[in-house]
């Protein structure tokens, strides 16, 4: 009986250390988006202090967040961010050991000189500070320095930390000099910050004294992670983008899916374990280039989508502005045309295409009778099922069904053309995710 209660006590004594160590590596990993500054700790608890370059470990490289590149910032063409730290928030989709970013200087003149970057998880939603011992200094081919020529852009090394899913990331660099006009996301629905001088490594964010609504430079965080086995990209325009949500909340419709395909993963089940990163640009279009507006969706599709790391899925939502900008009425059978070269551009890479039907605009300052003629036949090619390989119908789950022309008052943010936060979280719940399974063969 003595041998018995000694075994059973040292069986308790390995399980309770178990116990304690998982809780040290995995706290904040699971976290809710709000978690609290205690719960972060744990999570700091946890990280290894080890130098930047990551080990080699299991998983699969995919996207947590993205934002494509939208045009050159207004008033930066003289000095850039010359002598400052820009601090980016992003968040992520989903979780992994190691990470890596992608800096773009797509619209510099000059080539863009980064002394200094860093990635640490946010010690609190949308603030500058860092959880401390997250902060990880970054290298590029084993240097701290990288100069990235105009019109081009870099990836990092790729640097151990533990990302947490669903939680806010700072990304830091420093550039002593001008390479003139800043690559910049616009309407990022999210706080950023800007110190003056080399502050890359400030745990505090008390530097950061400079507020921005836009990403600057910073197009991709990849992880090596073990929760997901592929990339979904949401490409579109201010409706993917998430304008008019409430900023700093991470409810665009691409979050909310993020949120339905972690929430999904359940052992037994046959949900796609997938993250989600964002390549919505406002008033970008499918056609046409445009200023602050991004190069036209068949020009950036490329870049923006098939270049992702280890991308499955597109979820394709484009078009609209190509109907409400146009000078004269728009081509409804240009519009089809280009959505299907990006499925089939899509296909020849093995990814597989979700379309989207257009939504109502009934109300806004751009409607017309003759317009609204455009999207509905642009609506019908889509639905026969023979442009995409699925169709998620935004239109029938968000139009008014007493004016179907218009959006329904709930899912209005006001201006009768972009969702409100519950509009953005209808369209998410609206996609099935069972389309998102499967896949294109490559043409060879």
């Amino acid at each position: 009986m003595t041998v018995k209660r000694r075994g059973y006590a040292l069986l308790c004594a390995v399980a309770a250390l178990i116990v304690s160590l998982s809780a040290l590596l995995y706290a904040g990993v699971a976290a809710d988006h709000g978690a609290a500054h205690g719960e972060r700790s744990a999570l700091a608890a946890s990280q290894d202090r080890a130098g930047s370059a990551a080990p080699v470990s299991t998983g699969v490289w995919v996207g947590t967040w993205a934002a494509a590149p939208a045009g050159a910032e207004p008033g930066t063409a003289a000095t850039g961010t010359a002598g400052r730290t820009v601090r980016n928030v992003v968040h992520t989709s989903v979780g992994g050991t190691s990470a890596r970013i992608t800096l773009s200087n797509l619209y510099g003149t000059r080539p863009l000189t980064v002394t200094h970057a860093t990635l640490a998880v946010a010690a609190h939603d949308g603030g500058p500070a860092a959880v401390t011992g997250t902060l990880r200094r970054l290298t590029f081919g084993g240097a701290t320095a990288v100069t990235v020529p105009a019109g081009g852009q870099t990836v990092s090394d790729a640097a151990a930390l533990a990302v947490p899913p669903d939680t806010d990331l700072l990304v830091s660099a420093f550039t002593p000099t001008s390479a003139g006009p800043v690559t910049f996301h616009t309407h990022a629905q999210q706080t950023s910050y800007l110190a003056v001088g080399e502050y890359a490594e400030d745990v505090t964010g008390t530097a950061y004294t400079g507020t921005s609504r836009s990403w600057r430079y910073l197009t991709a965080v990849d992880v090596l992670s073990d929760e997901a086995n592929g990339t979904v990209v949401a490409f579109g325009d201010s409706i993917t983008d998430g304008y008019a949500s409430t900023p700093g909340a991470d409810r665009r419709w691409p979050d909310v899916l993020a949120d339905r395909l972690r929430d999904a993963v359940r052992p037994g089940t046959d949900t796609p374990r997938y993250s989600v990163v964002n390549a919505g640009i406002s008033g970008n279009r499918l056609l046409s280039d445009g200023p602050l507006r991004g190069a036209a969706g068949l020009n950036r599709f490329e870049g923006d989508v098939l270049s992702r790391p280890d991308v499955r899925v597109v979820v394709l939502d484009l078009g609209i502005n190509d109907i409400l900008r146009a000078p004269r009425l728009a081509d409804p059978d240009a519009i089809i045309a280009g959505l299907r070269t990006l499925a089939d551009r899509a296909h020849a890479r093995g990814v597989r295409v979700v379309g989207a039907t257009l939504m109502p605009f009934g109300g806004h300052p751009g409607y017309s009778a003759g317009r609204e003629a455009v999207r509905q036949r642009i609506n019908a090619a889509i639905r026969t099922g023979k442009v995409f390989d699925a169709v998620v119908d935004f239109d029938k789950a968000l139009r008014d069904p007493y004016d179907p022309r218009s959006l329904a008052p709930d899912y209005d943010s006001g201006d009768h053309l972009h969702p409100s936060d519950r509009g953005y979280r209808e369209m998410a719940e609206t996609l099935d995710l069972a389309d998102l399974k499967g896949s294109t063969p490559a043409r060879l």
